[in-house]
């Protein structure tokens, strides 16, 4: 009897640690706001002073401070760590501020991440640098990149996409007017599709022009043709539809230099100013270029498709130079690109900002995407599980990287998303001949095509 009223009085106990455990795995935001969160204040708020001891992050107090503990108690002057703010939690993790003492800098914080996370019992800490002397610890509770939860206030805007989760909880938005031009790498079934599909349907609601080139028969980008302004299903329609764009960007040129008064003979190399300072009745609609499968207009076969594929690469090369200030913004999509591919590969990928390589078959690959910028990520990117489709390292040219990966996102909703927003779509005369004619959904048929749920390439 006895052993029975005392497996009675541990099976709650049991009970709860048990479920605590399984809502850890299953449900982590649910475990995180419930449990996590309390353990992590709570070891925060009493072991702070000796933590930043341990870390070194502690300094000798102040003249006046020593005399002061002098003057009223008998207690050991001992060093002082950073004057910490008010705790903010939410609902993946919580933030902090620290005043830094004289003489330390963010980078003495950051060095320390990885102890702190220890300490505090948390997924990871990140550091970023709010004001001198100030810096914010972003505590993250648990894998947010494990299942995707995009926030729900992303500062938007014209040219402004959410497109991804951050490792550290917040929003990677893709900013054309920031970062103009962007190379995005990934093997068979990375994820690169998904990326695509959401700055696809992002940008369907803006006043934006949309141009695809798709030389795999136009599988990826045809379903959202609705809303595309051009499109391009073979190198032979993508060599006569970049000499438009290029024409259209010497148009703008042209009307910049008409608006301010610049002599009609100056080289537009020359020209400084961009579409943005005109007003905004003569300010031309922005136009973003999708190249999927860049490597297909590489390819060639015979000497006449060697100097179509010459004339196409100096296009390119040209939209990724001049395009910005025109309006027109490239995002470039492939398995591999690098020297290999042929004349002016590498000059093409250098004007490429922006940088995004999800899962790669070899070294090279991603050596290719971020090796000239960040070559510490590039282990990053060659540790992606398969099982994690959608995993991305992203950089840019100033040396920056983190890991992002982006929620999942139906071909059938995106290209609904594209057929609801077609009447959105900017007239731009050079491009109509290129409009792929979409004829209409029956009315029965809509809504109802199913696409097997998983991360396409």
């Amino acid at each position: 009897m006895t052993d029975l009223v005392t497996l009675a009085e541990l099976g709650g106990p049991l009970a709860a640690i048990g479920g605590a455990a399984y809502a850890r795995h299953a449900h982590p935001a649910a475990y995180w706001s419930t449990v996590g969160l309390p353990l992590s204040v709570a070891r925060l708020l009493a072991s702070y002073s000796s933590t930043m001891d341990a870390c070194g992050l502690t300094v000798e107090p102040s003249r006046w401070r020593a005399l002061a503990v002098r003057a009223t108690t008998r207690r050991e002057i001992r060093p002082v760590p950073p004057r910490r703010g008010v705790i903010r939690p939410n609902s993946t993790g919580l933030r902090v501020r620290l005043r830094l003492a004289p003489g330390q800098e963010p980078a003495d914080v950051a060095a320390s991440a990885e102890r702190l996370r220890h300490a505090w019992g948390v997924h990871a800490v990140y550091v970023r640098d709010v004001k001198p002397g100030v810096v914010e610890l972003r505590l993250v509770g648990y894998d947010v990149l494990r299942k995707v939860r995009m926030p729900r206030r992303v500062d938007g805007g014209l040219l402004r996409v959410p497109v991804a989760l951050r490792e550290d909880a917040t929003a990677f938005v893709r900013d054309y007017r920031a970062v103009p031009h962007e190379l995005v790498l990934g093997a068979t079934l990375s994820g690169k599709s998904m990326y695509l599909r959401h700055l696809v349907t992002g940008l369907a609601a803006q006043s934006v022009a949309l141009v695809g080139i798709d030389c795999k028969r136009g599988v990826e980008l045809a379903p959202f043709a609705p809303r595309l302004s051009a499109l391009a299903t073979d190198p032979d329609e993508a060599a006569e539809l970049l000499p438009v764009l290029v024409k259209e960007m010497e148009d703008r040129y042209d009307l910049i230099k008409a608006r301010q008064g610049i002599a009609p003979g100056t080289p537009d190399e020359e020209i400084t100013s961009d579409v943005w300072g005109l007003p905004d009745s003569e300010r031309p609609v922005p136009i973003v270029l999708f190249v999927d499968e860049v490597a297909e207009l590489f390819l060639v076969a015979t000497r006449k498709d060697e100097e179509r594929r010459d004339e196409m690469v100096t296009h390119l090369i040209r939209l990724a130079q001049l395009g910005r200030a025109a309006g027109i913004y490239l995002e470039v999509c492939g398995q591999r690109f690098g020297a290999e591919l042929g004349k002016g590969a590498t000059m093409l990928r250098a004007q490429l900002t922006g940088r995004v390589c999800h899962r790669v078959n070899d070294e090279a690959s991603a050596k290719m995407a971020l090796g000239d910028i960040a070559p510490e990520a590039v282990d990053a990117a060659c540790s992606i599980a398969p099982e994690l489709p959608g995993l991305a390292v992203v950089g840019d040219t100033s040396g920056g990287w983190s890991r992002i990966r982006t929620p999942y996102l139906s071909l059938a909703d995106a290209a609904a998303t594209c057929r609801e927003s077609a009447h959105l779509a900017p007239d731009v005369p050079a491009l109509t001949p290129f409009r792929q004619y979409v004829p209409p959904v029956p009315a029965e048929a809509s809504g109802t095509a199913t696409i097997p749920r998983q991360v396409t390439e």
